[in-house]
């Protein structure tokens, strides 16, 4: 797979959940660099990845990961894409609210031997809180 069709994969392991995937799309020492305000700016290896995914998919069980653009050079992948889901589980202090939130993410990724070692993301949190009523 080359390092487009890695990123892709990922973006389908949070599509479905499958963590079963992992081990063909991510290093074992794999790295995600989430904002400061995230409840743990860095995760590491598959329990990181673990607990991204079902903290998400516990609050949004119906979350998806639409591409909107690909690319890479290199060890680098961009990927600009936007992140839909509904609100029917616990999100930290938050109680489900059933409101559906759309998010604008943007992620780089650095790819070795094969494998996703290293990603950054950014996406908009103010954004998600005032979809579901936290913000004005």
């Amino acid at each position: 797979m080359d390092n487009i069709g890695l990123v892709r994969a990922l973006h389908d392991l949070w599509n479905t959940g499958d963590l079963e995937m992992y081990d063909q799309i991510c290093a074992p020492d794999f790295v995600a660099h989430w904002p400061a305000s995230a409840v743990e700016p860095t995760r590491r290896g598959v329990e990181g990845v673990r607990f991204s995914v079902n903290r998400v998919r516990t609050a949004f069980p119906d979350w998806h990961e639409s591409i909107v653009d690909i690319f890479g050079s290199g060890d680098r992948v961009a990927s600009r894409y936007v992140s839909t889901g509904t609100h029917l589980g616990a999100f930290g202090p938050l109680q489900p609210t059933g409101k559906r939130v759309e998010i604008d993410e943007m992620s780089i990724f650095r790819c070795a031997n094969g494998r996703i070692v290293e990603q950054w993301c950014l996406f908009d949190e103010v954004s998600r809180l005032r979809q579901l009523g936290v913000k004005e």
